[in-house]
């Protein structure tokens, strides 16, 4: 009996022969425990950017490859999976399910529509627009739980009236992108925006005493959020996604129309609708209620908390869709994949810090880069970018925050200078489903392939370290200045 291997029968091979190549010649020169661990990246991210496997189940390879060849046990693997971050992840999917089956998405997505106009790039700007503002004031991930449902409604809105149009369908997946990015880069304005802007003022105030006002920020973020969310525009309306969607007259009515069919709101889209907002109410507002009412909410807590109260409330549906606004039954829809997809990259990045990766390479810069200072910044900013792909940037932070600060004193700069740069990048990851929790939302929607979001991420992930880079080397000096 013959046996003939399929394309992705070669492709795991291919990636297992890569695994045996730097476990068995260590061509980075690492102790044994970096050698293995750098070995287990090597072979996960070949199989989750050629997908020979599932990414859910290769997401599962940590629980198994870590105990087995010692690099931790497994209880310490297995504990990202349980990561706060992706129950905001189970509780924002299961919002967006109750949204979708009440239809409150159709009602919602065609009065944005509606106020946006229904020309293409109009409609891309102000999802960008209105995802960029909401970032810098609440977290990119609880901006894009947001988010998600309202894009995923326009977009199944434009496909009811232009089926199979290859315009609606790059429509789609340059707005689901647009939607992730624009998080991302909206957080950088503020420093309450992403966690890595809160973990580096909190490593400058410990180390230097220095207390960062929340204005003070604002002076550095703002001006280069709003540049890379106009780059992203550009870019994806003019070059990678141009979708020539015009607006016109029939367009405006038939929206018009299916408005009116919707009719009134029913009672569950108004008790879904309500429940929303009362999670993106806590959302906006928690470190306002835990300061006045000693409470603990985050936004984990608070999106669980949302979804519980969905499959208590009842419905008063009088249609039979359901007795409870959301039940588990309607959970089949759930990407539960991406949630998995998530904890193991976790799993790998802590594993790649415990074992000095991380540190290795921030040492590596200091002496790749030397001591011309645009180098350094383009280095620092290149390499936060890439290794924020698959490390948690909180993490990235903690570590190279200390490093980098050690760099600047020796060569007697501002720490600033150097580490600012790096946490700016470290929130700009477009390439990879884990390389920030935004991309992985949308990534969710099945809309998108790991080849758009690479190839989108990689052009992104480039044009935001080339303007990062001279930001920081031309205009952050003037910044510190005015802020010391």
């Amino acid at each position: 009996m013959r046996f003939v291997l399929s394309k992705n029968g070669w492709l795991q091979l291919g990636s297992l022969a890569l695994f045996i190549f730097l476990w068995a010649t260590n061509p980075f020169g690492l102790q044994p425990l970096a050698q293995k661990a750098v070995a287990c990246a090597g072979l996960m991210v070949t199989l989750w950017v050629t997908e020979a496997l599932p990414m859910a189940v290769v997401s599962l390879l940590p629980i198994v490859l870590f105990p087995l060849l010692g690099i931790c046990s497994t209880a310490d693997a297995a504990a990202p999976y349980a990561n706060p971050a992706i129950f905001l992840f189970m509780g924002g999917f299961m919002i967006g399910l109750a949204i979708e089956k009440w239809d409150l998405h159709r009602r919602i997505a065609l009065n944005v529509v509606k106020f946006t106009g229904t020309s293409g790039n109009h409609i891309i700007l102000g999802f960008i627009l209105a995802t960029g503002f909401l970032s810098m004031w609440l977290s990119n991930t609880a901006t894009t739980m947001m988010m998600y449902p309202i894009a995923m409604s326009v977009v199944q809105v434009l496909e009811r009236n232009r089926e199979n149009d290859v315009a609606i369908r790059n429509m789609g997946i340059c707005l689901l992108l647009s939607i992730a990015y624009a998080s991302n880069f909206g957080g950088i304005a503020t420093i309450i925006g992403t966690p890595p802007n809160v973990s580096y003022t909190a490593f400058l105030k410990k180390t230097y005493g220095y207390t960062f006002q929340f204005a003070d920020w604002m002076i550095i973020g703002v001006p280069i959020s709003i540049i890379l969310m106009f780059t992203l525009y550009w870019v994806m309306t003019r070059v990678l996604y141009r979708n020539q969607i015009k607006s016109n007259a029939a367009a405006r009515q038939v929206i018009q129309h299916e408005l009116q069919q919707l009719g009134r709101m029913s009672v569950p889209e108004k008790r879904v609708l309500v429940i929303f907002c009362l999670t993106a109410f806590l959302w906006i507002f928690k470190d306002l209620i835990n300061t006045k009412l000693h409470t603990s909410f985050d936004d984990n807590l608070i999106a669980v908390m949302g979804a519980i109260l969905l499959f208590a409330m009842p419905s008063g549906d009088t249609k039979g869709i359901g007795r409870q606004l959301l039940e588990w039954t309607d959970t089949h829809k759930m990407a539960w994949g991406i949630l998995l997809l998530f904890g193991g990259g976790i799993s790998l990045a802590n594993q790649l810090d415990e074992v000095g990766i991380i540190d290795s390479l921030g040492k590596w810069m200091a002496a790749s880069a030397g001591s011309n200072l645009f180098v350094l910044v383009l280095v620092i900013t290149l390499v936060s970018i890439f290794v924020s792909e698959i490390l948690s940037n909180v993490a990235q932070v903690i570590v190279f925050a200390p490093v980098l600060a050690g760099m600047a004193d020796a060569m007697q700069l501002d720490p600033l200078l150097l580490a600012t740069p790096m946490v700016l990048a470290a929130s700009c990851a477009s390439m990879l489903p884990m390389g920030t929790p935004p991309n992985a939302i949308v990534f969710a929607s099945g809309r998108l392939r790991l080849a758009d979001l690479i190839k989108t991420g990689l052009v992104m992930n480039l044009i935001a370290v080339v303007l990062i880079t001279l930001f920081c080397y031309y205009v952050l000096p003037y910044a510190v200045a005015h802020i010391r």
